[in-house]
């Protein structure tokens, strides 16, 4: 009886869909769930490094005299605590995963000085 239910099987999987995507040629499709990666608009953002602190993994540092954020994504966790309690909103989860690499390196962002602006003097 079991290789009668076998037999079934194999010919249904025959003339049926296939139950996986053809990867390379179908790109994946993200659902609005999948947690992908951390990016942060830096013109925005103030390095208050409340995300730093925040973070459970440490995978962030705010350097405030450099002007720096930096994100190590090989120790980030995804868990977007960071993205929750950015006062300013410039982090955000991107739904889709960061590139494969072949070293761990982290991201740097550098966020530009702000030149003081010449007002015409009177």
């Amino acid at each position: 009886m079991g290789s009668f239910h076998l037999t079934k099987m194999a010919l249904r999987n025959l003339v049926s869909k296939p139950a996986t995507r053809l990867y390379p040629l179908e790109p994946p499709v993200y659902t609005s769930m999948t947690k992908g990666h951390v990016v942060n608009d830096i013109d925005t953002c103030i390095l208050c490094s409340i995300c730093e602190r925040k973070c459970p993994a440490t995978a962030l540092t705010v350097d405030k005299p450099n002007r720096t954020w930096t994100i190590n994504p090989f120790s980030c966790v995804q868990c977007s605590t960071c993205v929750r309690i950015c006062p300013t909103k410039s982090l955000r989860m991107e739904p889709d995963y960061t590139a494969s690499a072949v070293s761990m390196q982290s991201l740097t962002m550098t966020k530009p000085s702000e030149e003081p602006s010449e007002e015409p003097q009177s």
